[in-house]
């Protein structure tokens, strides 16, 4: 199998998120020879090693590109009304929508998290695949905007922002606050006025 990736490369590994390419080695394992992959993690610097005949099985992929940034962004902003309410369903969803690797169901899955955070605490399970499909995530949107991990995370919140996480509106009628306020003075002063001409 000839790989259409060469050293220095980014991959994206579903497990593990963003990986660099190291090398492509041959090496013996389990009494058999053959070509790996060789990985480092962007995330805790891991190495690993995938047979080159299992990249396709394990979802091995090239990451999003800055062109289908935008995709990205309506599904982490677009609020998914068929979640399921019953727990262990929504974490089995969750948990087979993060194995696929596929960008997209990932997005969904922080997307639904963040909605499900902000209207209710998650379980400590929850919270746990919450933080780690937002690390991989934001580690498939660093080099896609050639940025830093720091600014991929405001971009990734910025994308929940415009939808599941929109910031609480303003007081809308300020000055109808001030005017009653003012009302209810009034009476007072009139008050201390007559008191004083007494």
């Amino acid at each position: 199998m000839k790989l259409k990736w060469k050293k220095g490369d980014t991959v994206i590994y579903p497990q593990h998120g963003a990986c660099i390419v190291l090398n492509i080695k041959r090496m013996k394992a389990f009494g058999k020879t053959s070509d790996y992959l060789i990985l480092r993690t962007v995330i805790n610097e891991m190495t690993l090693s995938i047979p080159v005949e299992q990249i396709s099985a394990v979802g091995v992929r090239p990451p999003v590109s800055s062109s289908e940034l935008q995709d990205l962004v309506s599904v982490l902003s677009k609020a998914d009304p068929r979640v399921p309410a019953n727990w262990s369903r929504r974490f089995k969803n969750h948990q087979e929508k993060l194995k696929s690797g596929d960008v997209y169901q990932v997005a969904e899955v922080v997307r639904n998290l963040a909605a499900r955070d902000r209207d209710s605490a998650l379980s400590a399970a929850e919270k746990t695949m919450y933080d780690r499909a937002r690390v991989n995530l934001i580690s498939e949107i660093q080099p896609a905007l050639k940025c830093t991990s720091e600014e991929a995370e405001v971009y990734l919140d910025k994308a929940l922002e415009k939808g599941v996480l929109k910031p609480a509106k303003a007081a809308t009628k300020p000055a109808a606050k001030t005017a009653a306020a003012k009302a209810a003075a009034k009476p007072a002063v009139a008050k201390s006025a007559a008191a004083k001409k007494k």
